[in-house]
């Protein structure tokens, strides 16, 4: 399990709530962005996968940085597959900026949301979960609201991930 952090965060936090539900067979990786200014935050620098300029759904994207993004995380998932890890038994996980990648129609994919967040309306993740099921087999997009969530997580939620990751990747006799 490869798992991307949101904006300004590192991969520690992320990689201490996956302790709490991890599966002695797998593997989890919560690899660090890099540090860069971001237009959105006033130039500030701080850990990011790529410049985000705004949040409305007309603002301009970093589209070369999201290339970038890209081809990194494509490169640790190259890296495990070197490692004996097959392809198919790799799941790209990330929070708010975090889910960066390409896809293959057959995946399935876990997108989770909370009602009550104020940076990411749900309504943008309604957004995305129909434009995922455009790109994927839609039977394979499963879309969990949680209620009172905000911008973060939730035990329940991670205990959903739990139960997603296991299904996908039992273990191996």
């Amino acid at each position: 399990v490869i798992f991307l952090h949101g904006l300004g965060d590192t991969g520690h936090g992320w990689a201490e709530a996956f302790a709490g539900i991890r599966s002695s067979h797998i593997k989890y990786i919560c690899p660090h962005a890099p540090v860069r200014p971001v237009t959105l935050n006033m130039n500030m620098a701080m850990p990011s996968w790529f410049d985000i300029i705004g949040l409305s759904p007309d603002s301009q994207e970093d589209e070369s940085g999201i290339k970038q993004a890209a081809e990194n995380i494509k490169a640790l998932i190259d890296q495990e597959v070197k490692n004996g890890i097959p392809s198919n038994r790799i799941i790209l996980g990330g929070f708010s900026q975090g889910p960066v990648g390409g896809a293959n129609r057959d995946i399935s994919i876990l997108q989770c949301h909370g009602d009550c967040d104020p940076l990411v309306p749900l309504m943008f993740g309604s957004l995305t979960v129909e434009k995922l099921k455009t790109l994927v087999n839609p039977v394979n997009v499963t879309f969990k609201t949680y209620e009172g969530m905000m911008h973060s997580s939730c035990q329940q939620e991670m205990m959903d991930v739990k139960q997603f990751i296991d299904k996908l990747l039992p273990p191996i006799d």
